[in-house]
């Protein structure tokens, strides 16, 4: 009997139309032989499935099921492919999680924890991850221009802590625009990073359960055109992506050890992409992600492609995962 499950996109962040778009792809690419694929749209204003001729029908909140001709569909199994709040930060995982349905995702708690840049590199910095000098701002907090220059220098990027797909980041090359900068990221988020700036070549690491073994796929080497992978870079066209990259053999041994590692330290589980730049051939960690794009122009599907993993079976194979956990 064929599963049903349910593609969720969307969400509440600017990167709701990336997950769209990562969400229809993941539809058109689960075996249809094996499962029911109901496209959910999670959005602000509504939950809703909507069907091929675009016909919405509402989700039901209390336990997360649609009612068709008067039919109540349960779902099997969510395919998490929401960027950002609530698909990457625990919340809808904690639901789910609440409600017994199996999803493709990593855990509620290390969803949070990877979702929060400053958490997550706190976490991982004992375990011997080596990260780039920071420095932490909440909102309302006064700001303390000397005091940052002189924790991370110049240039420095200022992020907001919580958010994806370069939104709310900024390179600051001079001690005039920094507050202008941190004003642009905390309209993401009212927590803001501070981090020295790495110069170095950057690196994408896209690490999966695949058949039950934790596997590192092929590493990508980032090429900005712009200043830094921002989100013209990442989505415009303004970057080359080169797998497997230009690396050495040993740099690329480095990477693979260390982006494992941060896998089995954190106890992920599903996707991850890790962001690293290497400084005198040892991998700095800029971020983990949980929920990376899943277009077939995206890093990670890129990846699996090098190691000869299909669409296919890279988002049948999630699901499968998903059922064993």
């Amino acid at each position: 009997m064929k599963k049903n499950i349910g593609v969720v996109m969307g969400g509440y962040s600017s990167e709701y139309q990336i997950s769209l778009k990562s969400g229809d792809v993941v539809c058109k690419h689960l075996d249809p032989e094996k499962y029911n694929v109901y496209r959910i749209h999670i959005l602000k204003n509504k939950w809703v499935y909507v069907a091929e001729d675009g016909t919405e029908t509402p989700i039901n909140r209390g336990n997360f099921t649609i009612t068709s001709e008067g039919n109540t569909i349960k779902f099997d199994c969510i395919f998490n492919a929401i960027h950002g709040t609530p698909g990457e930060d625990g919340y809808l995982q904690g639901y789910l999680e609440l409600l017994e349905i199996p999803h493709t995702s990593c855990p509620m708690y290390q969803a949070g924890l990877t979702f929060n840049k400053r958490d997550c590199l706190a976490a991982l910095k004992p375990f011997g991850i080596k990260c780039a000098s920071s420095y932490y701002i909440n909102k309302g907090q006064p700001i303390n221009e000397d005091e940052i220059i002189a924790k991370v220098g110049l240039p420095c990027f200022v992020k907001a802590n919580k958010a994806g797909s370069s939104f709310g980041v900024s390179k600051v090359h001079t001690k005039e625009n920094l507050t202008a900068a941190i004003e642009v990221s905390f309209k993401e988020d009212d927590e803001i990073i501070i981090e020295s700036f790495l110069d170095g070549t950057e690196v994408s690491v896209g690490v999966i359960t695949y058949k039950g073994e934790v596997t590192v796929l092929p590493i990508t080497e980032i090429v900005s055109e712009n200043d830094f992978f921002d989100y013209e870079a990442k989505y415009q066209g303004k970057s080359q992506e080169i797998t497997p990259a230009r690396i050495s053999d040993e740099m690329t041994q480095k990477v693979t050890e260390v982006a494992k590692k941060v896998y089995n330290t954190l106890k992920m589980k599903g996707f991850s992409r890790s962001e690293y730049i290497f400084v005198d051939g040892e991998p700095y960690l800029l971020e983990v992600n949980t929920i990376p794009g899943m277009t077939t122009e995206s890093i990670l599907p890129q990846q699996a492609a090098k190691a000869g993993i299909s669409l296919n079976e890279l988002f049948n194979n999630a699901i499968e995962e998903a059922f064993k956990a």
